[in-house]
């Protein structure tokens, strides 16, 4: 396919980083414990533990294949020519994000450190929405990437208007996040509060364009 020549490169890229905590689980090998916290409440607490294999090994992999999956499917909508090369691009960058901050929480947590990693999540999740509210308007309809609800898939003026209104909506979210994050003012729990009420708002939004102009 056109776009996956075009971007094999850094699929390639964004893949390898999506795996580098094997190599890095490799090297801290000796030094970890056998049983590793891998899941942690929304207040940075660990509730849950893994192998130090299945750590190492098996949650890169998973992340790997969640990351050539969504590649897959978004390549093969069959409206991918009007996905966006930005969107595409930000798309690509959403799995290594995850497995860079999924790598510093646990390798830290399992090596005594005992850093407050709820601030870093809540600026990753703050930063993701406003890159992604950035792009949002300039999302054209497909079936893969953005707002996909029965209103906006079969009208592409309530497409259009949606996405235009949670643009903003987005990009005022991941501010607030952002803020609550520096000032120590919010938890992880707020964070997710935050992002259930930009998801169903712009619903919302496109359900009512929806009445008004059926």
């Amino acid at each position: 396919m056109e776009k996956l020549r075009k971007h094999k490169k850094m699929l390639l890229i964004t893949s390898l980083i999506t795996i580098l905590p094997m190599l890095i689980g490799l090297l801290l090998w000796d030094k970890l414990p056998d049983e590793i916290a891998t899941h942690f409440d929304i207040n940075g607490t660990p509730d849950g533990w893994s192998s130090k294999t299945f750590t190492v090994f098996g949650l890169p992999s998973f992340l790997l294949i969640c990351h050539l999956f969504g590649t897959a499917v978004t390549l093969t909508d069959p409206r991918r020519q009007q996905i966006g090369e930005k969107i595409f691009k930000l798309m690509l960058w959403i799995c290594p994000l995850i497995t860079v901050f999924l790598s510093v929480t646990v390798y830290g947590h399992a090596l005594g450190l005992k850093q407050n990693t709820t601030p870093l999540g809540m600026i990753l999740i703050g930063i993701i929405f406003i890159v992604v509210g950035n792009y949002l308007p300039k999302c054209r309809q497909n079936y893969t990437i953005g707002i996909k609800v029965p209103w906006t898939l079969h009208d592409e003026e309530n497409w259009n208007h949606t996405h235009r209104f949670a643009g903003k909506l987005w990009l005022l979210g991941g501010v607030c996040i952002l803020i609550l994050s520096i000032w120590d003012w919010g938890s992880l729990g707020i964070t997710l509060g935050i992002t259930v009420i930009l998801a169903l708002i712009p619903t919302l939004y496109s359900f009512i364009y929806y009445l008004k102009h059926r």
